[in-house]
């Protein structure tokens, strides 16, 4: 007699067997769109992907070649209230509780004795939700150049505080590497040879001849796009090099890129913003090398806010995810290398182009060629997530200018060193009474040390389960704090939306369950269950009446020659357990001094931030303020000299209330900082939720 033991798994133990591919993050891609790309970069083909549902939009999601295709698809899952599930090659992706089955005591087939009710206990009225660090106040840093000092130091560590490479292309491989660049070359004008991407013409239709970036950039924070180092080699080009897109690749969707076109004998270089050509044009030297880079400074380090789900908000309907509105300024510069000229390598950068664009959008695409009828090799293409500072100077009497930060030999002409330390190359020392402005997402706290003084938090209450809940001398709260990790609540915002969907489903205490049946006699006469399917359960007789989630399907084959077999299904609603979240225990070291608001509250309770605040005009005993915006009727400003005690009754740092937008404030010191924030007539009055920070570091 022989036995055996098989134990049968999914098709997703064959993609667990893949080392993923190293990729740049997914930017503003559905769901499903992510999860397919998974699953292609696992086994290229492997599996029909056409039953993934796209669902919601996952704002930043990090594909980490350390995780499994498991662990990815689960995380994915988690975002979008989602089950998946490989089976006979075919990759299944749905919105939790697609497939539904009724569980009810008076079907004729229902197994009294296989049912096990666990009713809980666990109302939440009283969330804390605790997230990631977040942005703090919107800072600005005012110096004055002595024609010698080359080192200013910023009054606090800006929110992004060292430069991060996405991706640094060198071109080394035989071909573009497919999981970065899409290619699109119906005249094969684009080759990689010889450590360069070259190009060699085009259809001469404007989009037709395109090599694009895969994922999307979002316009938040700061960036670098080093477009690359250009050689032309030939005066007939003509199309976009370094293109930013709304939409379908074409010049009139273009929200910025250089733009290339014939000149005589040699060919010109001029900044494309919004579809239109703008100042003067730069004519290309042969032999000459053109660095090609764009700066984006954001108002905003995100761009959307996260997307949270609960019972009540399935995928596809989840809390949040709204654009973020945000001025971004724009800046196109080229760097002229003459190889026979070592001094050019550290001359400055010329900048063609730089401007704000008021409300840009959240995302764009990228494409770095966008041939009509491009002759060129470039040698590299960068995308850098820079240290988010803004740097502008001006000479007396003269409209400021952006200073470029960077390396030296980028044609920059400062960088931020350690997070704090502002230093002016040699060659671009500060000229005596040159105005300096720099311009950040300031940030308190520290990750290691986990102080809430950076970290986003919210808390929320919902009055009427509180007012339901009294016994005795219970005043009938349900508090909890949760430290949630995934999705991740990246701003105080975020944190809101987060309590929201979990006090949405600890409206009510919560069931769980595990039913027993015959495969001939399961629930509402389902040919198979799975995790993930939604399970009605009516059993009067146990008061339950409720709709459950599957968390877990075991089947015993205990029949095989009759073709039956034993499910073991185990069940559970959200009050009971979160199917919304990943949490995590990590805890902070500072007391939760949040104030609360009521679930009616979130979204109303603060007013605009002062994004636009700045310093006018310094004087020895002065400085006068203009906040960018009118006051509010019955409202004003509030500034302090610390970002602290905001409200009506608090005069202990208060430096004074202004009802106009332009006021004049005492300076009191050499470094003098002011915290401003504007209010409503509103009892209580509403504030900002950031600071404008304003720092001025000007001698007498």
């Amino acid at each position: 007699m022989y036995r055996y033991n098989f134990v049968a798994q999914s098709d997703e133990m064959l993609l667990d067997e893949k080392r993923l591919s190293t990729r740049s993050p997914f930017v503003a891609r559905s769901a499903g769109d992510a999860l397919r790309q998974v699953t292609q970069d696992a086994i290229p083909g492997a599996l029909d992907t056409g039953a993934a549902q796209n669902l919601d939009t996952l704002p930043y999601y990090v594909p980490d070649p350390q995780e499994s295709w498991s662990q990815h698809a689960a995380d994915i899952s988690v975002a979008a209230r989602a089950s998946y599930r490989v089976v006979n090659g075919t990759l299944i992706f749905a919105p939790i509780g697609s497939a539904s089955y009724t569980l009810n005591e008076s079907d004729p087939s229902f197994s009294p004795e296989g049912l096990t009710l666990h009713p809980g206990n666990a109302i939440a009225n009283d969330v804390t939700v605790i997230g990631d660090l977040e942005p703090k106040a919107y800072v600005r840093d005012y110096f004055v150049g002595n024609g010698l000092t080359t080192r200013f130091y910023l009054s606090q560590p800006p929110f992004t505080k060292r430069s991060r490479t996405i991706f640094d292309e060198e071109y080394t491989a035989a071909t573009l590497d497919p999981t970065r660049w899409n290619v699109a070359s119906p005249s094969a004008a684009i080759v990689v040879s010889g450590g360069k991407l070259q190009i060699a013409g085009g259809t001469g239709a404007d989009g037709a001849t395109t090599v694009t970036f895969g994922e999307k950039i979002e316009l938040g924070g700061s960036w670098v796009v080093e477009h690359g180092d250009v050689v032309f080699t030939s005066a007939l080009s003509s199309g976009i090099l370094g293109g930013l897109y709304l939409g379908t690749i074409s010049a009139a969707n273009c929200l910025a890129g250089f733009q290339i076109t014939p000149a005589g004998s040699v060919s010109q270089i001029q900044a494309l913003i919004n579809g239109t050509p703008v100042g003067t044009a730069l004519a290309t030297v042969t032999g000459h090398h053109y660095v090609l880079s764009t700066r984006i400074y954001s108002q905003e380090i995100y761009r959307q806010q996260q997307i949270f789900h609960c019972a009540a908000n399935p995928a596809g309907n989840g809390v949040g995810g709204a654009l973020v509105s945000a001025n971004v300024r724009l800046v196109l510069e080229v760097h002229d290398v003459d190889p026979t000229n070592p001094a050019t390598l550290v001359a400055p950068a010329l900048v063609l182009y730089d401007g704000v664009t008021s409300g840009a959008p959240s995302f764009c695409t990228y494409a770095l060629v966008n041939s009509r009828s491009l002759y060129c090799a470039i040698a590299f293409t960068r995308l850098i997530q820079a240290v988010d500072v803004e740097v502008r100077t001006a000479l007396p009497g003269q409209p400021y200018t952006t200073r470029l930060v960077g390396p030296l030999s980028s044609g920059c002409e400062c960088n931020v060193v350690s997070g704090t330390t502002l230093d002016f190359f040699t060659q671009y020392v500060p000229a005596l009474n040159e105005q300096i402005e720099v311009h950040f997402r300031g940030q308190y706290g520290s990750d290691s040390l986990l102080l809430t003084a950076g970290r986003s938090m919210a808390r929320v209450t919902n009055p009427t389960s509180i007012t339901a809940q009294p016994r005795g001398i219970d005043n009938g709260v349900r508090g909890l704090v949760r430290h949630v990790k995934s999705p991740p609540p990246r701003t105080s915002v975020d944190c809101e939306n987060a309590a929201l969907a979990l006090l949405s489903d600890g409206a009510t205490a919560g069931w769980t369950g595990k039913y027993e049946a015959w495969s001939d006699f399961l629930p509402g006469a389902a040919q198979d269950i799975f995790p993930g399917d939604a399970l009605n359960v009516n059993v009067p007789s146990c008061a339950a009446s409720f709709q459950a989630i599957v968390r877990e399907v075991e089947i015993a084959f205990t029949d095989l020659a009759g073709d039956h077999s034993l499910y073991k299904i185990q069940f559970a609603d959200d009050a009971a357990k979160t199917l919304s979240f990943e949490l995590e225990a990590a805890k902070v070291t500072t007391p939760l001094t949040i104030t609360p608001i009521t679930n009616a509250q979130v979204g109303t309770t603060v007013l605009p931030n002062l994004t636009a605040a700045q310093v006018t005009q310094v004087a020895s005993t002065t400085v006068s303020i203009d906040t960018g915006i009118p006051a509010l009727s019955a409202g004003g400003f509030e500034v302090r000299w610390s970002d602290s005690g905001w409200g009506p009754y608090n005069d202990e740092n208060l430096a004074g209330r202004f009802t106009t937008q332009i006021f004049t404030l005492p300076r009191l010191s050499k470094v003098q900082n002011y915290f401003l924030r504007q209010f409503d007539g509103s009892v209580p009055p509403k504030y900002s939720r950031q600071s404008a920070a304003l720092h001025v570091d000007f001698p007498y």
